[in-house]
């Protein structure tokens, strides 16, 4: 369990309770994921497209991926310097278990998992010593996990990650929930989240994600009786992220009021820097230019456009064609740092403990 020497998560020793947020398309691979290891925290590469550079990845995406991820994960191990990695796996992926399978079979310490109850997820790791951590917004949605991993496969999660309202990309919440939840009110749901794990298992660390930007975000989540956080956007201006420098500066660029919730081709509310691009989307401008067989629930013969190709473009530099993902605190990055400084800053708080 987290004490001034870090987190215990199984066998893992974790120096710096912060878990890296995955984002994908190509935002967080290799190189962000294999600094924030070194640094001491969980470095965590997005299988979403993960193989999109791939000359082949247009006519082959599920084979372009699937050796990308495990050439993904050498080359953080290579950055890592023996610290943990990650991977994050979204349930509603297309052929998701094969995903998890190329990311077990390349070595990699954890599978975190959401956009979907990954519900069978310890039957495709059987064997493995991967730790699983499955993402959850609610008490229902937990207790949903635990007693059926409990009931059909004999285990529990190794670690919960609790994902709020404030999270960048795809959110588990309806388009009205996200508008009317107070942070009050869910640092209620945070605090039935951590008091149902404890109750069942007080080893099981619980790790929370959505807002967290900065030390006092850290230490207002550890008061609540968190274990770790969740930190994505503010890692994504950094030298070491994945994403194109025009990416990283339309995060600095971005104010308060740039920040909206937009409605995703797969189905999900998600938040994002406004641009020129989703003018052009709520013109009824359509731009499906084939499908990349991502996101099951998916219908490429109405979607305005595809996800895919959106994220593709944003990473790579191409914005006015592209769909910027961001959390909510976007509009307070305003320079760029290293992983390091961060890493240290996250530390103080560990540093400061009884």
């Amino acid at each position: 369990m987290i004490s001034k020497n870090g987190l215990k998560l199984g066998d893992l020793e974790i120096k710096v309770p912060v878990f890296q947020g995955g984002m994908g398309v190509g935002v967080s691979l290799s190189k962000l994921a294999g600094a924030v290891a070194k640094a001491g925290g969980v470095g965590v590469i997005s299988t979403a497209q993960i193989g999109f550079r791939d000359e082949e990845f247009s006519k082959h995406p599920l084979e372009s991926n699937l050796k990308a991820i495990k050439s993904e994960i050498k080359k953080a191990r290579e950055i890592a310097g023996g610290g943990v990695l990650g991977v994050n796996i979204m349930v509603a992926t297309r052929e998701y278990e094969k995903y998890v399978k190329a990311a077990v079979e390349a070595g990699i310490d954890m599978i975190i998992s959401g956009a979907g109850l990954p519900m069978d997820l310890p039957g495709m790791v059987k064997g493995s010593k991967v730790k699983l951590l499955p993402i959850v917004s609610s008490k229902r949605a937990l207790n949903v996990i635990m007693k059926f991993w409990s009931k059909k496969y004999n285990r529990l999660p190794d670690g919960i990650v609790v994902e709020g309202p404030m999270a960048g990309g795809h959110l588990g919440f309806s388009t009205e929930e996200i508008g009317s939840i107070t942070k009050e009110q869910y640092e209620e749901e945070i605090k039935a989240i951590i008091n149902t794990v404890k109750e069942t298992d007080s080893n099981i660390p619980v790790i929370v994600g959505g807002g967290i930007f900065d030390k006092e975000d850290m230490e207002r989540c550890l008061k609540l009786g968190a274990d770790g956080v969740q930190v994505a956007t503010r890692f994504v201006t950094t030298e070491e992220c994945d994403a194109h420098e025009n990416y990283k500066q339309a995060y600095i660029n971005a104010k308060k009021e740039d920040v909206e919730i937009v409605k995703s081709p797969v189905g999900m509310p998600g938040r994002a820097i406004h641009n020129t691009f989703l003018d052009k989307v709520a013109q009824g401008e359509r731009f499906m230019r084939g499908c990349r067989q991502c996101i099951k629930s998916c219908d490429p013969r109405t979607a305005p456009y595809c996800i895919t190709e959106a994220l593709i473009n944003a990473v790579e530099g191409r914005l006015d064609e592209g769909l910027i993902f961001c959390g909510a605190n976007v509009y307070k990055c305003d320079k760029m740092e290293s992983v390091v400084s961060i890493m240290e800053e996250f530390k103080s708080c560990i540093c400061q403990m009884p």
